[in-house]
């Protein structure tokens, strides 16, 4: 493929992700993460690399990392975007000082990442698509992510939702219990 095909593949693919996610944020009511998602893939740091390692079926970034042993369009992404876990690691100074510390991310971005993970499976899995992948793919990792703990289980409680019960009753939730519950948390602390 050469190398012009292979970019304008790789946009019609980040920008059709990005639609889905879109889609997703705005049932459940999170219109500028929905608006906002994702828009560092069109950086030169990220569109390039990913146009490069473009295949179709997979991130680029797994490809750049095999090659390189590193991705530096994933290193430039999780910096940038709050809805991966990834962006939300520090460093502990109270249980292992210098050790890595996952610190829990907020409820918006956590629905963020599922849009995200719903978005990334329907692109790759395409027609052969089902609520399940989301899950399938989380619980496919060979080691358990750094991940902060209520974080991880809000995750799979989600995935295993929608898994279950399919994206209606899983973005009813989030949007009606989720989301609403955790802007009364913030309103009653704001007075």
């Amino acid at each position: 493929m050469t190398t012009g095909k292979k970019a304008w593949k790789h946009f019609k693919t980040i920008t059709h992700h990005k639609y889905l996610v879109m889609k997703g944020c705005f049932a459940v009511g999170l219109y500028k993460q929905g608006l906002t998602h994702d828009l560092s893939k069109y950086s030169p740091s990220e569109f390039l690399v990913g146009a490069r390692y473009f295949q179709g079926d997979r991130s680029p970034n797994n490809a750049e990392r095999e090659e390189k042993g590193y991705s530096s369009a994933w290193l430039h992404h999780k910096g940038r975007n709050k809805h991966h876990y990834e962006y939300w690691i520090d460093y502990s100074i109270r249980e292992v000082p210098g050790g890595i510390a996952p610190v829990e991310m907020p409820v918006p971005y956590v629905a963020e990442m599922l849009m995200d993970r719903i978005a990334a499976s329907k692109v790759y899995k395409g027609n052969k698509y089902t609520d399940a992948d989301p899950l399938l793919y989380f619980q496919s990792a060979k080691e358990i992510p750094i991940m902060h703990e209520h974080t991880r289980k809000l995750l799979l409680r989600l995935l295993t939702m929608l898994a279950k019960q399919g994206e209606e009753k899983t973005f009813a939730y989030v949007r009606g219990m989720l989301l609403k519950r955790k802007n009364r948390e913030t309103t009653d602390r704001n007075g």
